[in-house]
């Protein structure tokens, strides 16, 4: 348990930093309401029609190729400081890596998911 104190220590001083946080914005921050302050923010243009507008689905798949790619894409970086030492193993490895991922980038070109409707 004596390991586990300075955790224990430091994630008691996050949870009393937290609240005691939001307690003093809570009671500092100024409570003002009006019409305009309620109202949808659309870079200072009237808002035009209700809120919940359906997107294209176009958006949400480039969105989720987005997130997709770029967490996949990390994985290069810890790779290229330690290819000395992998060989020609390390090598092969992340040209088959990046071999499935230009597939799945291929894949998503050919069904003309990252076009613009």
């Amino acid at each position: 348990m004596t390991g586990y104190l300075p955790v224990v220590i430091y994630l008691g001083l996050i949870v009393a930093f937290s609240v005691v946080s939001l307690a003093a914005a809570r009671v500092l921050s100024p409570s003002r309401p009006f019409a305009a302050k309620l109202e949808s923010y659309e870079c200072g243009a009237e808002p035009v029609g209700d809120a919940w507008v359906q997107f294209p689905v176009g958006f949400y798949l480039v969105a989720l190729l987005f997130i997709v790619f770029d967490a996949l894409a990390v994985f290069l970086f810890p790779w290229v400081l330690a290819v000395r030492g992998l060989g020609m193993w390390g090598i092969g490895t992340m040209v088959l890596f990046l071999a499935i991922l230009s597939l799945g980038w291929f894949y998503a070109y050919r069904e003309r998911i990252l076009e613009w409707r």
